[in-house]
């Protein structure tokens, strides 16, 4: 049973996911906020782990401020191929970043696409491309805790913005519909900010995507 840890951390409120598997002495990270590598290997080092694999949902870079170290380390990143400018040159958004803030380039590993399961911690993992918010925004699904790791596509009671380079609210509307609600109602939706929600209550009250 894998146990599910989570942070929200600077420098503007972004969680940063822990996913650990004591019996195989292993965690994999989703996102990696300002912070997260020192919170996360703590974590892993208390659980007498070693982190795998970092999985990213997408290219902004308050998910990815941290992902640098754990590139450094010697961990997986993983990510899809169309942010890849995002996270290879995040210079490339210093005008929508934070005033005086280091964005340091990451390479990459493994690039995913929609469709495509990986393995990490002896299970399946299922990539959904969800693009609108951003071009590469992928979605992880754990088909056996029922939980999606969904990066910025959807919140609770809201969605991802749409007016940074590369959204687009259509595209956005077309990967909340196709790729999130088909998931199954009970399925936990854990997104970049704000608190978890289900596929059924957005479903049943995002004002701004209907079914």
């Amino acid at each position: 049973m894998l146990v599910l840890h989570r942070k929200e951390l600077p420098p503007i409120g972004t969680w940063a996911y822990c996913l650990v598997a004591p019996e195989r002495k292993e965690a994999v990270v989703i996102d990696a906020p300002e912070g997260a590598y020192t919170w996360a290997s703590q974590l892993a080092q208390s659980a007498g782990c070693q982190i795998s694999a970092l999985l990213l949902t997408h290219g902004h870079w308050d998910h990815t401020l941290d992902a640098y170290a754990f590139a450094a380390a010697g961990i997986a990143v993983y990510a899809h191929r169309d942010d890849q400018i995002l996270i290879e040159n995040p210079a490339v958004m210093s005008d929508f970043a934070m005033p005086g803030m280091e964005m340091k380039p990451t390479r990459v590993t493994h690039w995913v696409e929609g469709g495509q399961s990986i393995e990490l911690l002896g299970q399946s993992f299922a990539v959904r491309h969800v693009p609108g918010h951003c071009p590469g925004n992928v979605l992880f699904y754990d088909s056996v805790a029922s939980r999606a790791f969904v990066g910025d596509v959807i919140f609770c009671g809201s969605v991802g913005r749409f007016d940074l380079p590369g959204g687009d609210f259509a595209t956005l509307q077309h990967s909340i519909r196709s790729e999130v609600y088909s998931l199954p109602e009970g399925t936990v939706l854990l997104p970049g900010h704000g608190p978890e929600t289900t596929v059924a209550a957005e479903k049943a009250d995002n004002p701004y995507v209907r079914p």
